[in-house]
């Protein structure tokens, strides 16, 4: 059977439906399913995709047909980072007696929910089905994966081999569905009818989601801040920022958007990030990435996502060593008014300087409170701002 329906209904309520009943169907044919059934599943479902040959596969079809990130990026994800989700839950108890508080005379038992709701993006279609398909079959639940219109083929592609994967065990096939031909409609749609909605994708999406009347778990925008301090190792941290702001070309939303490097170490730390292909932006080459990122109303240039330093270069106009793998800018503000602050989903890095780990902190949490103002000078004194 299809992966999506066989029979086009007329209206995309009537389409989602037939998903759903499917789909329930499946997940009630496992909701007596014993712990080690449903591991059996999930190791079977990574399995499929991660194996030899096939991530490599997955990895260079998703890359032609999104044009976003790069091979080596996609590679990992598929096949370690599914692999390293699938060992942090293996071991986790999801199925019977979860917990007993004798004292309180409270048994706590594990539940299926029901008919999971998936939204996987464009930057990430190639690990985001896969985890949280593990994770709905891990708890005896189904899902339905309602991909990116840029991504459908890879969903496609990697629903299909999770499905065959659950048939060889005799599950259901339909305990992970993919939408095929995605739209709007129907992802709304679809938040409506089933039982919970795992949201990953821009701010205006998550927002549909926690808004749709479901239960439902959102991860929007990433701006992941880090610290550098003078106990931490530099040539480390070097590599380790490299690899974040590089892998994928900054698709995940983990990337490192913002690095805060205190005094004592800045100038040491600034040469080894440069060391690592890092390249340091003037003022002028400064506003010719703003306005490339953003138009005068704030409006982010998606054609620049997960693109080379090469390519943005081009767009921006900048003349760039070769070697340049990611830029780094110098902010001194946050929110608005300092949009570099803020996601760039790109191999872009905004970099601010503190006299110490204590102002760090305080940066970093009044950045987070705080919509736009410029940022203190390290010897003023800052009040913590909470969320």
């Amino acid at each position: 059977m299809s992966n999506s329906t066989s029979d086009q209904a007329s209206t995309p309520a009537e389409e989602i439906a037939e998903l759903i009943r499917r789909s329930r169907a499946a997940q009630q044919a496992i909701e007596h399913y014993s712990q080690e059934q449903v591991d059996d599943l999930i190791r079977a479902m990574v399995w499929s995709v991660a194996r030899p040959g096939v991530a490599e596969d997955i990895a260079q079809f998703t890359i032609d047909e999104t044009q976003l990130g790069n091979y080596d990026g996609k590679f990992l994800k598929i096949q370690r980072k599914t692999r390293a989700t699938l060992m942090d839950i293996i071991d986790d108890q999801s199925v019977g007696i979860l917990e007993e508080d004798l004292e309180r005379n409270l048994i706590k038992i594990a539940k299926p929910m029901g008919v999971i709701g998936a939204l996987s993006p464009s930057t990430n279609p190639e690990a985001t089905p896969v985890i949280k398909a593990i994770h709905a079959v891990k708890g005896r639940n189904s899902i339905i994966v309602a991909p990116h219109p840029r991504a459908k083929l890879t969903n496609k592609k990697i629903c299909d081999l999770m499905r065959a994967a659950l048939e060889k065990l005799g599950a259901p096939a339909d305990l992970v569905i993919g939408i095929e031909t995605p739209s709007l409609d129907l992802t709304n749609e679809l938040m409506r009818q089933c039982d919970r909605v795992l949201a990953t994708g821009g701010g205006a999406m998550v927002t549909a989601a926690y808004s749709s009347g479901t239960p439902a778990l959102g991860v929007g925008v990433g701006n992941a801040v880090i610290t550098v301090d003078d106990t931490a190792d530099l040539d480390d941290a070097a590599t380790k920022i490299h690899l974040s702001k590089t892998l994928d070309l900054a698709a995940s939303c983990s990337s490192d958007n913002s690095v805060i490097l205190v005094d004592a170490i800045y100038d040491d730390m600034i040469a080894k990030l440069q060391a690592k292909g890092g390249y340091v932006c003037n003022a002028e080459e400064k506003a010719k990435l703003q306005k490339t990122l953003w138009d005068e109303a704030g409006h982010f240039n998606t054609t620049i996502v997960a693109q080379t330093a090469g390519k943005i270069a081009e767009m921006a106009g900048l003349t760039v060593p070769e070697s340049t793998e990611f830029y780094i800018v110098i902010e001194d503000g946050w929110g608005a008014e300092f949009p570099f602050s803020g996601e760039k989903l790109s191999v872009i890095m905004a970099l601010y300087r503190a006299s110490d780990l204590e102002h760090a902190i305080t940066l970093t949490n009044t950045f987070k409170a705080t919509k736009a103002r410029a940022i203190p000078a390290a010897s003023t004194p800052v009040a913590m701002k909470t969320l």
